[in-house]
């Protein structure tokens, strides 16, 4: 496995010739989710990339960009029993030198949802991803279904510039309790990881509702929040929302395939998940 820093290096690296180059950005602290997007990268490609970037330009809170967690010697272990062909582990200044000064703005309709709870987070993490997919030019880059919305920027991202990267979308890995494997998961005490398993118990009471013939969004929004009442305070729950997996705009009558998105708080630690209503 080599690891490389820089973008010299990344670029004349002799695996990047091969016919087809497999993606996944990830920001360290892996866990299985990571894995099973290495592990299908791995199937479908002759070579994996992956990176380990904790992109700051995509956090509002200092104080979050310094608590995330971080274990590079454990992250590079576990790639490199996963059979990863290249490790990219760029430094802030080799991303964002001095005098850099472009960014790429997702436009209004992600200035919602996690855009609104985080100030400038899609900005972030559109302007990292295309430095990445120009710098590696990989065929296919691999993303978590657990965040729902980003996925959705970054597929109109690649489709708005025309970037010749394919997105494959593999679905969130849970813990056996229900839990989306998150690398915030660690941050939470046990009475709070305890509680956290509400919110995909709210989620499959909404997909319950649904299947019993509800199509009014805000009943189904409402069996969801009387669910994580159960666990949670009213203050702890960020947003309910069901839209257009696409374009994210709020669903009202759920006619078409529908995305439902929940955000919770405990303490600084947030969790978010989503379920496909279809």
């Amino acid at each position: 496995m080599d690891i490389v820093k820089t973008f010299n290096q990344i670029r004349n690296s002799p695996h990047l010739k091969s016919e087809s180059v497999g993606l996944v950005p990830t920001m360290g602290a892996l866990h299985q989710g990571h894995l099973a997007l290495i592990r299908t990268a791995r199937l479908e490609n002759d070579v994996v990339v992956a990176t380990i970037f904790v992109n700051p330009s995509q956090f509002d809170d200092p104080d979050d960009l310094v608590s995330y967690p971080r274990d590079q010697e454990r992250d590079l272990a576990l790639l490199e029993q996963e059979g990863v062909d290249i490790v990219y582990l760029p430094s802030e200044d080799e991303i964002y030198p001095e005098g850099f000064d472009t960014w790429v703005d997702p436009g209004a309709w992600a200035n919602k949802l996690e855009g609104v709870v985080r100030p400038g987070h899609f900005r972030g993490v559109s302007t990292v991803v295309t430095k990445l997919f120009n710098q590696i030019q990989p065929n296919r880059a691999y993303f978590g279904q657990k965040d729902g919305q980003q996925v959705a920027v970054i597929k109109h991202l690649v489709l708005d510039l025309n970037i010749p990267v394919e997105i494959r979308v593999i679905g969130t890995v849970r813990e056996p309790d229900g839990l989306a494997l998150s690398s915030r998961n660690q941050q939470l005490t046990p009475q709070e990881r305890a509680s956290a398993t509400v919110i995909y118990k709210s989620l499959l009471g909404a997909l319950q509702v649904f299947r019993a013939g509800e199509m009014v969004a805000e009943k189904l929004r409402d069996s969801v929040l009387d669910i994580l009442l159960l666990e949670l305070k009213q203050e702890q729950i960020e947003y309910i929302n069901i839209v257009d997996p696409d374009t994210f705009e709020d669903r009202q009558n759920l006619t078409g395939t529908s995305l439902i998105l929940v955000s919770v708080r405990f303490g600084k630690v947030r969790l978010i998940d989503n379920l496909t209503l279809s």
